[in-house]
């Protein structure tokens, strides 16, 4: 251009150039712009979460795309900390909403607010409720993963029938364990395990055995069940072996617990849904027995549901389907019983096997140090030491120093992290004023230097995530009941729901 600028009508000099538009678009979307496309030093691989604080680029990410894909992390698990009203969430509702439009299944098992059963809704996927009178789970069907057994047959099917015995044998334990707050006894366990084999080989074809069917081979005796309690032909012995056992079984049905797991199955979980939720939100807070035996219950069945998808792969007979867990609020299961602690310690050492990933959101790690015993806390500890991917929103300093020595944080990390848990401003104009931190996350992986995140959320995903619906005026929440659901199954909308982030980014 001549100093002066391009002489005719229109040119001349001046002052200021306007910077060029910017865009952000998926490698489809902006094909057709190159060769003004750059590309960008941050991750993008995943899940488009938002924009790197400093230079501005975009940043792609989840658990299963870095593992698989990126392989940046060595096993699909995320942890998330951060205090309440930062977006923690939120940010997980987008990988969950991202992720399934890639094929991957979201998991919900056990929504305790809820938080995701608009989504899985929008996205045409399975929203089952759990809790008195809503519906309950029958812990004696084998489920998904005895459908599939019967389908593969031969060994294979064989051997997946002895591990659905196995799940189900630990679920009723489970049951048990929590009516008593003890474990069971070895030799109680033997005597289920010998009953569940009775009651299946005489349970008809078609009809799934329940639990007051368990308590009457109980009663009953069967030489089989006799047979492990060592009774030698004496009444006396075998219903000294079994009368704690009957007092727990019908401590269960008679109990708390007896409305939700003594009857059928009410909605089974479906393997080709494209999203699952299991909403326990109608279970009371104060309600932890009922809390810690439906999410114990819960589990079993989804991740059963996870094993009969994978044989059923393996055996060529469906194709290959990646899932992906959230455990949202993880401090109350923590302390709804102690099994649970052992159940997400499995999952953290195991979810490579199992095919899925998983994300875990809580407050602080000293969520982790009111478990009720120090075997448990050491266990709680471990998730964060374990996790691929470290997340972490507005926390405290101090909460940063202890996290700091965990996944190795620097000075300036610790500083940015701690500024966001600043409260907002008390100039206050009657609009809501938002905290510093939200929607700001510092992502850590093992020695890597952190990547801080700003997040700008969609109308839609606005629509779908909103975690304060009881605060809003009457008039605004009866509009909202009236409105729709977005139908994000349909990959078009999903699309445009990405390309909406640009004008909010």
């Amino acid at each position: 251009m001549p100093p002066r600028g391009w002489p005719g009508p229109g040119g001349g000099q001046v002052a200021n150039v306007d910077p060029p538009t910017m865009w952000r678009a998926t490698t489809v979307q902006a094909c057709g712009l190159w060769p003004f496309a750059a590309g960008s030093g941050a991750p993008m691989s995943g899940v488009p979460l938002g924009r790197h604080l400093f230079t501005g680029a975009t940043v792609c990410g989840d658990p299963l795309s870095w593992f698989t894909r990126a392989h940046y992390i060595s096993n699909p698990s995320l942890f998330m900390l951060g205090m309440p009203g930062l977006g923690k969430s939120t940010l997980i509702n987008r990988m969950l909403i991202g992720l399934a439009a890639t094929g991957v299944v979201p998991l919900v098992l056990g929504d305790l607010k809820p938080d995701y059963a608009d989504t899985v809704r929008a996205l045409g996927g399975q929203v089952i409720s759990i809790g008195r009178g809503v519906g309950g789970i029958n812990v004696l069907d084998p489920g998904a993963m005895g459908a599939a057994a019967q389908r593969i047959g031969g060994e294979a099917g064989r051997v997946l029938t002895a591990e659905t015995h196995g799940r189900v044998l630990n679920m009723v334990a489970a049951l048990v364990t929590i009516v008593r707050d003890r474990p069971v006894d070895d030799h109680e366990q033997s005597v289920l395990s010998a009953a569940l084999h009775h009651l299946r080989e005489r349970t008809p074809s078609g009809r799934q055995p329940l639990l007051p069917d368990l308590l009457r081979v109980i009663t009953e005796g069967p030489d089989r069940v006799r047979a492990v309690t060592l009774d030698r032909g004496d009444e006396t012995r075998y219903r000294n072996a079994v009368d704690p056992l009957h007092r727990s079984l019908l401590g269960i049905l008679d109990g708390p617990l007896g409305d939700t797991f003594a009857s059928e199955t009410s909605t089974r979980i479906n393997l080709d849904a494209p999203a699952v939720c299991v909403d326990i939100s109608r279970i009371g807070e104060a309600d932890t027995q009922l809390t810690a035996a439906a999410m114990l219950a819960t589990w079993s069945d989804g991740l059963g549901t996870v094993a009969a998808s994978h044989a059923l792969a393996d055996a060529g007979l469906r194709p290959r389907r990646w899932f992906f867990t959230v455990l949202d609020e993880l401090w109350r299961p923590l302390r709804a019983a102690s099994g649970i602690v052992d159940r997400i310690d499995a999952l953290t050492r195991l979810n490579r096997s199992l095919g899925l990933g998983d994300a875990k959101i809580t407050h602080t790690l000293k969520d982790a140090e009111s478990l009720g015993s120090e075997t448990d806390r050491v266990k709680a500890r471990g998730f964060v030491e374990r996790a691929g991917m470290v997340v972490c929103a507005g926390l405290p300093r101090q909460e940063m120093e202890e996290l700091g020595q965990i996944v190795g944080l620097s000075r300036r990390e610790i500083e940015l992290v701690s500024s966001w848990s600043s409260p907002p401003g008390w100039a206050g104009t009657g609009n809501r004023e938002e905290p510093p931190g939200r929607g700001r996350f510092l992502i850590k992986v093992g020695g890597r230097p952190g990547i801080p995140i700003q997040v700008a959320i969609t109308d839609t995903e606005r629509r779908l995530h909103d975690t304060n619906k009881r605060w809003v005026e009457n008039e605004v929440g009866i509009e909202r009941a009236y409105t729709p659901v977005p139908d994000l199954s349909k990959s078009s909308d999903t699309e445009r729901a990405w390309t909406d982030e640009r004008d909010c980014g």
